[in-house]
């Protein structure tokens, strides 16, 4: 597994080395957006409104607009200050009970592997934490996010939780048209009960499948064995053809009769004579791949 996070577990005076690596992946089947009239895939271009150019990523900056139109700019070097990710840091402030928590507090699941030391104070936190049968809760920032987290054991491993801080929980209260107290009839209770207790069964999460997925993955088979397959046009890999031929295009529109512009096969402009009215050139922009 990939490792995507190095620090240490501290808790008390103890500072316990661990390499964090997801313990979940995505199954989803990976659709494109798709240009139905020529089959080409779309693509996310990342453009400035008022450059009116695409934007490469050391050209931009994180802001807040806190009035409209209107920012504070925050460099990635500022916002890991804020955050604290430097330090590298899962700290535990609490032991509590695993049952304490709702699982609506639950985020994201990662496990800790031992770092490259310490192995010794890794099993010393994971087996006292198994006898006690307490769980972990933590600050940790991941990628300049701060987040609470509840450490746990899963089998012979640390991992973690990252789950929401109280105030990111909505309040039932916004739910519209939840029932008021509502007086239920006493049989039809002792029905839905003997229901429950017949469909009760120790939770076996390999019984559980992805229906659709396995029903489009068929689909798509079924589509490539029928050659039922659309290909999408042969785009140019760079933009110095598309440009020269822009200019190219330019110039003879407006170039006098005696001027000469001569295109070699490398699309490089081997001799142009410039007309009196230098033509402003419009800046093309490179195909998007």
């Amino acid at each position: 597994m990939h490792t995507v996070w190095k620090g240490a577990i501290s808790f008390g005076l103890v500072h316990v080395p661990v390499k964090m690596f997801s313990a979940t992946e995505d199954k989803d089947i990976s659709m494109r957006y798709i240009h139905k009239t020529c089959i080409t895939p779309l693509s996310y271009v990342r453009k400035c409104q008022t450059c009116e150019k695409e934007v490469e990523w050391e050209e931009i900056s994180k802001g807040y607009e806190y009035e409209p139109g209107r920012f504070v700019i925050f460099e990635k070097d500022e916002l890991e200050n804020i955050s604290g990710e430097a330090n590298k840091e899962i700290k535990i402030l609490d032991f509590v009970n695993l049952t304490d928590i709702d699982p609506v507090y639950f985020q994201k699941t990662y496990y800790l592997g031992p770092g490259d030391t310490g192995s010794g104070a890794y099993h010393l936190l994971l087996d006292s934490m198994r006898q006690t049968g307490k769980i972990g809760i933590a600050k940790v920032s991941i990628r300049s996010k701060s987040s609470l987290a509840a450490i746990r054991v899963i089998e012979n491993c640390l991992a973690m939780e990252t789950i929401f801080y109280p105030d990111e929980i909505r309040p039932i209260s916004q739910v519209p048209n939840l029932p008021e107290k509502v007086t239920v009839n006493e049989r039809e209770m002792e029905m839905a009960k003997m229901l429950i207790s017949q469909l009760s069964t120790p939770f076996e999460p390999e019984k559980y499948k992805d229906e659709y997925r396995g029903r489009l993955l068929e689909a798509i088979e079924h589509k490539v064995a029928g050659e039922e397959v659309q290909s999408a046009p042969a785009l140019q890999k760079t933009s110095v053809i598309d440009l020269m031929a822009a200019l190219q295009a330019s110039l003879d529109a407006t170039k006098p009769t005696d001027g000469k512009v001569a295109l070699g096969e490398d699309a490089s402009v081997t001799e142009v004579k410039k007309p009196k009215a230098k033509p402003r050139a419009k800046k093309v922009k490179e195909p998007v791949t």
